[in-house]
């Protein structure tokens, strides 16, 4: 055990049991009080040397400021709750990431807790572990199964989620989730297609149903046939194993994936069994991941602003903050545009024709 470490648990000689304080660092830094106020609150800027210098002073005495007598004299902990469910999934993470950002700029800090299942009690109870950390605003990614009426959370803490089901429950933000499917349904449509075939996500997820429905919707307001979906779980590996089974059906000109994963593992499995994309099979997915401009032929699918959503929402708590606005009902929706790239193409027969 190095001697700063054990300098950090058994404190340094000469002072109380309380710890050091805020005067033994500037002592030691050689800067004003004032300075190391600042540095440990990030409230205004500082010489990157002499923060270093009041930085390696707090490490040598093991002096942490106090946060809550902080809070108390600001009115805030100055510092978010974020929860999430599979935060590996690229929506998420890249939310995720923007909502560390937008807080940081802000001047908080970020609690995230990743939920082993989105349901009430497992969202609640992670309510309550956050609460316990003294956080000023909750901010929940997606819910999935967790419902309004069941999920407990705290009735004056500012409240903002990426889940389109609490709306007039609590704030929300979320990418137009109807419009961007029905714009890349509508697209295959006027390619000149007869019907659009779906992979849709899991069954409990909300965004999954959003996307679903959309295309059933499109197809019947355009008086097509509505073929049953194939059944997926976001994964590449469903979307290959459901393109084995398109890839021996004629039927199938054109599909609508409900996310890239899976509209990449449906390309693949086309591509090994030689049906062409876009020339047999046309492929829209929905995201717009990294890899979708990348994929061979670049995937035509429906642009989530992940970073915007997540801006967006900590945008939402700020203005609650301080009372300052009662958004209960306030919904903000973000454009998912249709990014067309080379993996759709009219069907072959109508190419033909036109020749």
């Amino acid at each position: 055990m190095s001697s700063e470490v054990r300098g950090e648990r058994r404190g340094v000689k000469g002072h109380p049991k309380s710890g050091p304080s805020i005067g033994d660092v500037a002592r030691l830094a050689g800067v004003s009080s004032q300075t190391v106020s600042r540095v440990s609150t990030g409230s205004e800027p500082v010489k990157a040397e002499t923060r270093e210098r009041v930085l390696d002073a707090m490490r040598q005495l093991g002096y942490a400021p106090n946060l809550a007598a902080r809070a108390l004299r600001r009115g805030n902990f100055r510092s978010i709750g974020l929860i999430a469910h599979q935060v590996i999934r690229t929506g998420e993470s890249k939310t995720i990431e923007a909502v560390i950002e937008a807080a940081r700029r802000e001047g908080y800090s970020v609690s995230l807790v990743d939920v082993e299942s989105p349901s009430s009690s497992d969202v609640s109870e992670a309510v309550q572990h956050l609460s316990h950390q003294a956080i000023d605003g909750l901010i929940i990614i997606r819910a999935e199964t967790a419902t309004p009426a069941a999920l407990a959370l705290p009735p004056t803490m500012p409240v903002a989620v990426s889940d389109s089901r609490f709306i007039g429950h609590h704030p929300a933000v979320g990418a137009d989730q109807v419009g961007g499917s029905r714009a890349a349904v509508q697209h295959l449509l006027d390619l000149g297609h007869g019907v659009v075939h779906h992979i849709a996500g899991p069954s409990d997820s909300g965004p999954a149903d959003l996307r679903a429905t959309a295309w059933k919707q499109t197809l019947v307001d355009a008086g097509r046939e509505v073929p049953e979906p194939f059944g997926g779980d976001w994964s590449a590996e469903t979307g290959y194993k459901i393109g084995n089974e398109i890839a021996q059906r004629d039927d199938v000109t054109a599909v609508f994936a409900a996310n890239d994963e899976m509209a990449a593992g449906l390309m693949h499995a086309l591509h090994e069994a030689g049906r062409r994309v876009p020339d047999d099979v046309s492929v829209v997915g929905f995201d717009d991941i990294d890899l979708a401009a990348h994929l061979w032929p670049p995937l035509t699918t429906v642009r989530q602003e992940f970073h915007q959503i997540g801006h967006d929402l900590v945008e939402v708590i700020m203005r609650q903050l301080g009372g300052r606005e009662q958004l209960t009902g306030y919904h903000g929706t973000v454009p998912a545009p249709l990014i067309v790239r080379q993996s759709t193409a009219a069907p072959r027969k109508r190419r033909r024709t036109r020749r």
